[in-house]
């Protein structure tokens, strides 16, 4: 993990020409609502954030906050779905806690590491690459394996800068706008169990 995605290490936001406004989604939704599922986007987009944040905050430490590997999520608009070994009622306490420092301006949170938009950004950078490298470097067997080997390792370091202004920009958002519902343990679309936390969309 690198300092640029660690919550506990400044504030991504800092400098930033973009800063989260409490009402932007509620505005959007205002003048916008016509558009069909345009509702459903900005609460995935906050309900992501919200399920990067929850997590952040269960793998909080005496030490500061550290990424938990045996902790995962997965994001609906009706809220998520929130994997491994965790207590039902620290769990509903991490929301809330997440929610709480959302609020006071702990936009970090929104980003992590280990999200499936990193590993998106990976692949779609080294497909790009490796076909690049393809048509532009002679089709001799030893140019195209040095090709494909410059393009993974190219997008291997630029990946995960760029996962995060993706995730920054397009997958999460501050969710402003989310109140907990209920929490229950349950069994995800392939089976897997796991506990849904179930949010709501309130006006800010």
């Amino acid at each position: 993990m690198t300092n640029s995605v660690n919550p506990a290490t400044g504030n991504l936001w800092d400098l930033d020409w973009y800063r989260p406004q409490h009402q932007q989604d509620s505005d959007t939704l205002e003048q916008l609502g016509f558009i069909p599922g345009l509702k459903e986007i900005l609460m995935l987009r906050q309900v992501h954030g919200l399920e990067h944040g929850t997590v952040w905050v269960l793998s909080e430490t005496r030490h500061g906050l550290q990424d938990n590997e045996n902790l995962g999520g997965l994001s609906t608009p009706n809220g998520f779905y929130l994997y491994g070994e965790v207590n039902h009622l620290d769990l509903q306490k991490a929301v809330t806690k997440a929610l709480q420092r959302f609020r006071a301006g702990v936009w970090n949170l929104a980003v992590h590491p280990r999200c499936g938009t990193n590993m998106s950004v990976n692949m779609l950078l080294t497909t790009s690459f490796a076909l690049g490298t393809h048509f532009l470097l002679p089709k001799g067997p030893i140019e195209q394996a040095l090709g494909l080997l410059l393009a993974t390792s190219t997008a291997s370091q630029l990946s995960p800068d760029l996962g995060i202004l993706a995730q920054k920009y397009l997958t999460t958002a501050i969710p402003f706008n989310l109140e907990l519902g209920q929490i229950a343990r349950t069994r995800d679309f392939s089976g897997h169990p796991a506990y849904f936390v179930e949010l709501a969309w309130r006006d800010s």
